[in-house]
């Protein structure tokens, strides 16, 4: 018997295509439906990071939330932007690339479209870190512990106004 396959999946946009402008910061900038299943033997714990590797100045950080309890399979739409998530079983967030705590949705320069990567972490430990942790923070914490990852590209373009 295989194991089954660690997927992420958004009910908000399909793989590679475009991330609907409401999670952008063209629109309300509410963070998008996630869903897991399949989650590696042994997880205890689920860590997501959301970032744009074609943004002009290097990889821009958009989103930073971990210590989601193994019991927590989905992120609804609009998770609230606080340090601490308890409708998610106590989960923390880290801080973005905007200096704030939460999602910061697509908002790139006018031009051809971004890739924006949401990767989901599947840990054997929670991590050991205070809510407002940086990407850098988490994945630091995270060496040794990474069972698996799933992973789901969205796209977003600016026309010029």
């Amino acid at each position: 018997m295989m194991a089954a396959q660690f997927t992420l999946t958004s009910s908000a946009f399909k793989p590679d295509a475009p991330i609907p402008v409401e999670f952008t910061c063209d629109g309300p900038d509410r963070s998008p439906a996630l869903a897991w299943n399949g989650a590696p033997a042994g997880t205890k714990a689920f860590a997501l990071i959301s970032d744009d590797p074609d943004a002009p100045a290097g990889t821009w950080v958009h989103w930073v939330i971990y210590n989601l309890p193994v019991s927590v399979t989905l992120l609804p739409e609009a998770v609230p932007t606080s340090e601490t998530v308890p409708s998610l079983g106590g989960a923390l967030q880290g801080k973005n690339d905007f200096r704030k705590i939460g999602y910061g949705g697509p908002c790139p320069p006018p031009g051809k479209p971004h890739h924006y990567h949401f990767t989901l972490y599947a840990l054997d430990a929670a991590l050991p870190l205070k809510a407002g942790a940086t990407k850098a923070e988490v994945q630091r914490a995270m060496q040794g512990h990474i069972l698996g990852t799933a992973v789901i590209v969205g796209t977003y373009q600016r026309r010029p106004r």
